[in-house]
């Protein structure tokens, strides 16, 4: 049987070992990539959150490189979050404060919006952008097949599909009452 980067917890065990091996590093690695030991620790914090709840423990001697990829995405997970928060924040400041939302409102959106982000992260880039040039920019269908070089039929599949995606993203997933 060949080798694999990862193997299932037999018990929490593994990821105790795993955290007392690496934490430590871990932290470092993160703290010279994000500038801070807050946001290093938070970040080691999930990483290990992540493994518990996938169940996957990287083998010895993959155990850094999968702990710095794993902690990688994160970091890029937190980088666009703070993205859209500073970009909500910059809307909310061009409003008269009778309406700004209270602060539970505006975690919610932002929730929202990053949990619609990452789905449209998952889709094909022409999905994606069909759907951005159809409801950000206002293009047309055939504007839109005509810039992706495709029929209009598949625009309207892509612009379905994505919006479906972000209606799972913000409602939860459908696909266990509509098929079988």
């Amino acid at each position: 049987m060949p080798s694999t980067a990862c193997g299932t917890a037999s018990s929490n065990g593994a990821l105790d070992h795993l955290y007392r091996a690496h934490h430590g590093w871990l932290i470092n690695f993160l703290r010279k990539r994000l500038g801070n030991t807050c946001d290093a620790a938070d970040l080691a914090h999930d990483t290990y959150l992540r493994l518990l709840a996938t169940g996957r423990t990287p083998d010895t001697d993959s155990a850094r490189p999968y702990l710095a990829h794993v902690a990688k995405c994160l970091a890029v997970d937190l980088h666009r979050r703070r993205e859209i928060e500073s970009a909500y924040l910059d809307t909310l400041a061009a409003l008269a404060p009778r309406q700004i939302p209270c602060e539970e409102t505006r975690a919610a959106i932002i929730e929202t919006v990053v949990a619609i982000d990452r789905a449209l992260q998952q889709l094909p880039a022409g999905t994606r952008a069909a759907l951005l040039l159809s409801r950000l920019d206002g293009l047309s269908y055939r504007d839109i097949a005509a810039r992706l070089a495709v029929s209009v039929s598949s625009v309207e599949k892509y612009v379905a599909t994505a919006l479906r995606a972000c209606y799972d993203a913000r409602y939860g997933s459908t696909q266990a009452t509509h098929g079988s």
